[in-house]
């Protein structure tokens, strides 16, 4: 059995996950993602391409620069490893078809929201919008190819968990910025799916809370970041989402 197109998504996606890399390290810095090239956050020193192989470069390298010697992040390869695994899921998923396009988009700009709010507790605009404008032209796209398309569910997606969010944020029990991931989520998983999504990130989240508190890594005060789970949500939903919907129905009649 040939395995060529899933090796070919796996590459594609260990390629783009080095360009999430550069992405989650710059945003919050507030620097250009295209310029200047690629290089040693410790000594500065451009990096060239042998440098930047993804996954392989770290391991080659043992996780140090080749040039001063620092310590170089595991979040590379993690990042660049688990954005191969997302494609090859989504090529299963959809097939080599526009969706698989726009999916692939999807899941790699929630990766850079959820692991940028990870670790700065803090959501981007620059993400917020890039997101955005992804569903809007997609939408667009999918319309002009005259597929159904079902604007009352897309606004709805985007309203009634974006509302649901905002009433835990004005307790303060969510950010705004989750407020903003969650209903542009709704423009490429609509009203049924982004309902079932925020399901799904509250749970996720409350397992996170109580594992934290049990393991005393967190007092009561402290505040955690939910876009994570938002993300990682939003992803099970879009692979699963439909299924699990069925089986729910099917469950309760």
């Amino acid at each position: 059995m040939s395995y060529i197109a899933e090796i070919t998504a796996f590459v594609f996606g260990i390629i783009i996950g080095s360009f999430l890399n550069v992405c989650i390290y710059r945003i919050p810095k507030e620097e250009s993602i295209a310029y200047p090239p690629s290089h040693c956050g410790s000594c500065g020193h451009n990096l060239k391409v042998i440098d930047l192989v993804p996954i392989f470069s770290w391991l080659f390298l043992k996780g140090k620069c080749r040039y001063c010697g620092e310590k170089v992040s595991k979040q590379y390869p993690l990042i660049e490893g688990a954005t191969g695994l997302l494609f090859v899921f989504l090529y299963l998923k959809f097939g080599f078809t526009i969706e698989l396009l726009k999916y692939m988009i999807f899941t790699s700009i929630l990766i850079v929201i959820g692991v940028i709010d990870f670790k700065t507790r803090d959501v981007y605009d620059s993400t917020i919008i890039a997101l955005g404008i992804s569903g809007v032209v997609f939408t667009v796209i999918e319309f002009f190819m005259n597929k159904q398309i079902s604007f009352s569910s897309i606004i709805l997606g985007i309203a009634i968990p974006a509302l649901i969010i905002a009433i835990f944020a004005w307790f303060e029990v969510m950010g705004w910025g989750d407020v903003e991931i969650i209903g542009v989520v709704g423009l490429f998983l609509g009203f049924k799916l982004n309902m079932l999504n925020l399901f799904i990130s509250i749970v996720l989240g409350g397992i996170a809370a109580f594992v934290l508190m049990i393991w005393k890594r967190r007092g009561g005060k402290d505040t955690m970041a939910f876009g994570p789970y938002i993300a990682l949500s939003s992803y099970i939903t879009l692979l699963v989402g439909s299924e699990i919907l069925q089986w729910y129905l099917s469950f309760i009649r």
